[in-house]
């Protein structure tokens, strides 16, 4: 179906009207957001990064004086206003400070996923017609100087480089710990004259400043809300990554209509450690900025629990496998602790409990009594402390939660804000706030935002947060943006009589059994991976069949444990799938998954692979969603067995 001919419905249960932000907000851009944000705090603390085995911080002004420099370097080499500049690099204060400088030069900022192949990052670069990049370190130029980069490298006026050595830590594939710039491009070598470090460029800035004193402020004064801040590239799970254009007014609207719905200040930290490609990642640092808030950026993502400790944040932005994988560790600790007869029945009773605070606090109740409290400290603390003590919210985004899984953490006393939003919407549709939240949903419509639901239960979106379109492609922006002006999502959802917003699956991903019975995948995988925590992923397969079948990764650690107290020698990880008992232990857990499930539902069967989903592979995409059309084709012939018997 053309969904741009698609005409939706009337409103069910349509969210209660909420007041638009004020018109002031549509004339702000982002280089106001953070200039307001500078004179308000300039001193006080902006940023922190590790640095051997300190935290060292960046005050508001700091950045804002790195920003310029590197603003006034992109200028002395030519960048003018509407160029595109790349970042390709890990989440980093570099990154953040490279994005503003790239406005601040009246440029458009094109994020890469430091984890794309170099043919990937090389098709962003030729497509969105970047002149320049930043880059990580020697590891991330030498994916440009690859056979598949190489053209997009060549095309290039400079290459920027964050740092002229990688750490591998631990070795990468080629056995290296260390890699330094030399290796990869010899001082004498051709491509050497277009690498400049980061410390040149801003070197450079800073002549170019003292001799053009006005030219930043020139920039700033005729930006136009209108024009783009940022080409935001899609995770391709289906097909090519198209350009998302989103304009400043869209970045404006997004921080004033969000800032309301968060209680967070200057007080409050985030660690973030979210892709800097990804818009969820963006929205995190554009509201920081709004509000004052303190970034402090992970090391790496197997250093983050050490991190949490350190940092002690107040809240934390995720995709929902992360606190999936969260979940399934406090589970297996739990299940440890409830061997002993007397902490089963103290962990029982403190989750009980744990389940009444989530309650009454969904139904905007006190949970403070005297069971709560004692709960709280034997258990529930204990939680708390693994993720520094002071975290007051998690927020989820990219996709569904399972509602088992966020009920786990309001018990244990930290708030769960699940929202919705797509690249196309500038990261946010709807979302739960602190004071008014539902298990299970992704909140209400933001402040501004319509949401509609289209007769094939499609969910359609219209307001100021809508993309300006795709770079380069206008029969793809038609395609999804009608002429009324509503965006449609592609994914499938209802309103309930409260207004909130409940995502049931993708509408490209919903699967028809042969008996003509729609099944919504993702709502089986949520409830699977929740109630199991011997499995890391799950993809249900079964279009057209007469019945459902899955593909299964195990969760290696905690299936490791389970083996050996069970006295079963497992030679490596791949023998636990092929395991008669481990699979009867998954057995197990799918019949009491289908206990409650329509019989079209249930699973019959599946193949546990034996190892798990990774980025490398193709299999998940840079948000850790798995992409469903290539696994079908790729273990197509082990799903197809299952039917032949």
């Amino acid at each position: 179906m053309d969904t741009a001919q698609q005409t939706p419905s009337a409103v069910t249960n349509p969210a209660p009207p909420v007041a638009a932000p004020t018109k002031t907000a549509a004339k702000r851009t982002v280089l106001d957001l953070f200039a307001d944000r500078v004179a308000a705090s300039g001193g006080q603390v902006a940023l922190r990064r590790k640095q051997g085995k300190t935290w060292q911080a960046t005050t508001w002004s700091d950045w804002d004086r790195v920003s310029r420099e590197i603003a006034g370097g992109l200028l002395s080499v030519g960048v003018g206003t509407g160029d595109r500049v790349a970042i390709l690099a890990q989440t980093r204060a570099e990154w953040v400070e490279t994005d503003i400088g790239v406005v601040m030069a009246g440029a458009i900022a094109v994020p890469i996923y430091p984890s794309n192949t170099p043919a990937q990052c090389a098709y962003v670069l030729r497509d969105s017609g970047a002149r320049m990049v930043f880059v990580d370190d020697p590891a991330q130029l030498e994916k440009l100087l690859s056979d598949e980069a190489r053209p997009a490298f060549d095309a290039l006026d400079k290459v920027i480089l964050f740092s002229d050595i990688t750490i591998f830590d631990p070795p990468d594939a080629a056995g290296r710990r260390r890699l330094t710039l030399d290796e990869v491009v010899p001082a004498d070598s051709p491509e050497s004259d277009k690498i400049l470090s980061l410390a040149a460029l801003r070197e450079a800035g800073r002549a170019h400043i003292a001799a053009h004193p006005e030219a930043l402020a020139e920039i700033k004064d005729h930006l136009d809300p209108q024009q783009a801040a940022t080409f935001v590239y899609t995770s391709g799970t289906t097909g090519d990554p198209k350009g998302v254009i989103l304009p400043h007014k869209n970045v404006a609207f997004i921080c004033a209509s969000a800032k309301g719905l968060i209680d967070v200040g200057p007080d409050d930290e985030q660690l973030l450690f979210l892709p800097l490609a990804h818009v969820f990642a963006k929205l995190m640092v554009w509201v920081s900025i709004e509000v004052g808030a303190k970034i402090a950026f992970a090391e790496s993502v197997p250093k983050l629990v050490a991190n949490m400790k350190e940092v002690k944040p107040t809240f934390f932005a995720a995709v929902p496998r992360v606190y999936e994988k969260a979940y399934a560790k406090i589970q297996a600790s739990l299940e440890e602790k409830r061997k002993s007869p007397v902490t089963r029945v103290l962990i029982d009773w403190a989750m009980a409990q744990g389940k009444r605070r989530a309650k009454r606090l969904m139904a905007g109740q006190v949970a403070d009594g005297l069971a709560i409290k004692l709960a709280d400290r034997l258990v529930f603390a204990k939680i708390r402390d693994t993720f520094g003590g002071r975290m007051r919210f998690f927020a989820s985004g990219g996709a569904p939660l399972s509602a088992e899984i966020a009920q786990l953490f309001v018990g244990a006393g930290i708030s769960v804000l699940e929202g919705y939003g797509l690249t196309e919407t500038t990261a946010l549709v709807s979302m739960n706030s602190l004071s008014r939240a539902k298990l299970g949903t992704v909140g209400r419509a933001i402040p501004g935002v319509e949401i509609e639901i289209a007769k094939d239960g499609e969910i359609l979106v219209r307001g100021d947060n809508i993309m300006a379109g795709y770079h380069d492609n206008p029969g793809a922006t038609a395609e999804v943006i009608d002429s009324d002006g509503w965006f449609h999502t592609g994914d499938i959802g209802e309103i309930d009589g409260d207004g909130f917003v409940r995502i049931t699956d993708r509408k490209k991903d919903l699967i028809i059994t042969a008996g003509g019975k729609n099944v919504a995948p993702q709502n089986i995988e949520n409830a699977f991976k929740a109630l199991c925590p011997y499995v890391s992923q799950m993809m249900v397969y079964g279009d057209r069949k007469k019945f459902l079948t899955a593909l299964i990764t195990l969760n290696e650690e905690a299936v490791s444990a389970w083996a050996k107290e069970q006295g079963i020698a497992v030679p490596n990880a791949a023998a636990l799938a092929e395991n008669p008992r481990v699979k009867a232990l998954i057995d197990d857990y799918l019949r009491r998954l289908n206990r409650n499930l329509a019989s079209y539902e249930s699973i019959k069967k599946v193949v546990i692979l034996e190892r798990d989903l990774d980025q490398d592979s193709g299999e998940l995409t840079p948000t850790l969603k798995v992409r469903r059309k290539f696994c079908s084709d790729k273990y197509r012939d082990k799903l197809e067995a299952l039917y032949e018997h």
